[in-house]
Parts: C-alpha cells; sequence; structure tokens
C-alpha cells in the first residue's frame, strides 16, 4: 500500500484541509464554532471515540491527525487502527482528547474525510476480493470527485485495488470521441505517434475499441500499448482474448458491477476498471462522540 504522500505532498494536503475547515468555521472577524463557544466553557476538558456504525474498511488516518491538529495543537489521539484495517460495527478507531470546544469543532470535518475515504477503500475491498485468486488487475477511473481525486485513488488502493491513469496528463487514451473526430483508430494513433515524437514525450497509447472488428486494426498498429474493450459483453472478451493472443494489455470497461465483475474477470483480460469505485462510493457511517471528563 502506497503512502498518502506519494499522492498528494503534506502541504497540498494541509491546504485542502484548511479549505475545508474554512467553510465550516468561516473567515474574518466573525468566524468560528459559535455553538461551542457560547455553550461550553474555555476549560472544559473531554474525549471522544472515532467509532463504526458499520462495517467497514478505515481509510484517513494521516488526514484526520492533520485536521485535528488544524484545529488545535490540544488534540491528542490515540489510533486503535492502520490504513487499510477492517472494522466491524462498534469498532473504535481513535479516541480524541484535548479542549471539549475543540474536539467539537474538529467533528464534522474529520468526519467528512474519514467516511469519504473510508467509503471508497470499502467498496474498492469488495470488488478486489471478488477477483482476488485471479490474474486481473482491478483499476479505478478518472470518475472522481472533483478536488478529491488524489485522496479517493489513495484510497482505492487502501482497499485493494489500483489505479488508472491519474488525469489526461499521464497517458494517452484514445477514446471513442477521439477516434471518430480523428477518423478512425489508424488515424487517430497515427497522428498520437507523430505528436509524441515532435513533443519529446514518452505515454502509453491505450485505445477504445467498440467492436470486435476495432480490436483488430488496434492490435494491426504497433504504438497500441493496451486496448480497451467498451461495453463488451464476456463473451466478447473471450473473443478478443483470442484475437489477442498475448500481444496488448487489454481491459474490460463499462458498467460492470459486483455482481457481473468476475465473469468478466474470468475471461482472461488484464485489466477491469470500474468507475464505482469512486463515482458511486457511498460514504460510511463512523460517528464521533464526545465526553466530558
Amino acid at each position: 500500500m502506497k503512502p498518502l504522500r506519494e499522492y498528494l505532498s503534506p502541504e497540498s494536503l494541509d491546504a485542502h484541509i484548511r479549505r475545508s475547515l474554512d467553510e465550516d468555521f468561516g473567515t474574518g472577524p466573525e468566524a468560528g464554532d459559535h455553538s461551542s463557544l457560547a455553550a461550553l466553557d474555555n476549560d472544559f476538558q473531554g474525549v471522544a471515540q472515532l467509532k463504526a456504525k458499520e462495517p467497514l474498511v478505515f481509510a484517513g488516518v494521516e488526514v484526520a491527525e492533520r485536521v485535528l491538529k488544524a484545529v488545535s495543537p490540544a488534540l491528542q489521539a490515540t489510533w486503535m487502527v492502520a490504513d487499510g484495517d477492517a472494522l466491524e460495527a462498534g469498532g473504535i478507531a481513535a479516541e480524541v482528547r484535548g479542549p471539549l470546544r475543540d474536539l467539537l469543532g474538529a467533528e464534522r470535518s474529520l468526519l467528512n474525510y474519514v467516511q469519504r475515504l473510508s467509503g471508497v477503500a470499502t467498496v474498492a475491498r469488495s470488488y478486489a476480493q471478488c477477483v482476488a485468486d485471479l490474474p486481473c488487475q482491478l483499476l479505478d477511473t478518472r470518475k472522481t470527485t472533483p478536488g478529491w481525486r488524489m485522496l479517493e485513488k489513495w484510497a482505492v488502493q487502501v482497499g485493494g485495488a489500483r489505479n488508472h491513469r491519474v488525469g489526461l496528463h499521464d497517458m494517452v487514451m484514445l477514446k471513442d470521441n477521439h477516434v471518430d473526430l480523428a477518423g478512425g483508430i489508424t488515424a487517430a494513433v497515427e497522428r498520437t505517434e507523430r505528436y509524441l515524437r515532435e513533443k519529446g514525450l514518452v505515454r502509453a497509447v491505450e485505445v477504445e475499441c467498440r467492436t470486435l472488428d476495432e480490436v483488430r486494426e488496434a492490435l494491426s498498429l504497433t504504438r497500441v500499448d493496451r486496448i480497451m474493450l467498451d461495453n463488451f459483453t464476456p463473451e466478447q472478451c473471450r473473443e478478443a482474448v483470442a484475437l489477442n493472443a498475448g500481444q496488448k494489455e487489454l481491459e474490460a470497461s463499462g458498467g460492470i458491477t459486483l455482481g457481473t465483475l468476475r465473469q468478466f474477470a474470468e475471461t482472461g483480460v488484464d485489466f477491469i476498471s470500474v468507475g464505482a469505485l469512486t463515482h458511486s462510493a457511498p460514504a460510511v457511517d463512523l460517528n464521533f462522540k464526545a465526553r466530558r471528563c
């Protein structure tokens, strides 16, 4: 499992958290958690438990720590889990001690982060376990929450899946629009080859294919590294695998669910990409209940 800092620098993470806290506390002279400031004395101390209310895969220890420190250096957490650990309902992820005003001020932002990240990790784990005994690799997509891509892609691999390209910049993926607008697969790939050569760029090239005839065309092109089988049935994927005969990487994609995942993985494709790992992952249910001490 890769550490979070390989996805997002500590400085970038802190800036992300600062924006989230500013949304909650507000900015300027009237900023603050006025509910806690009004109801609680400054010297009230307490402890809060971060507790799972449903089975989940936890993700977000460092993020939570940085949220706490950004709210108040006086908040101290003791962790009972590490990223990637499974928790049953009622399981305690952490205990946090400090001023009650600060505990309550940190509550919602902390939960927003760990519930979302743990939700993605939990969904990724369920998909990854479904095909864990097969050589096919499970990938995420670019269907992520704006501003959260690196966090969500990190959570995907915490759950046991792998990342596809990060964005438009680190791989060439010629999708149906590129192919159609360029005048076909061969024309799009030839243009890509010229562009990469002129720019001095080294990038893998993937081509989306909608039919077996398009697969045949893509197989004839040396510069194509991977072929995406878009909305193919499992039987069509088997035919594509037979046609390919190990020449290029094959990726199945489009409408694949947890219920159909294994059927596709058993066809012999190298990769399966599933947008639902991020775009449809629900936040899991944790709470952060404080008590005075």
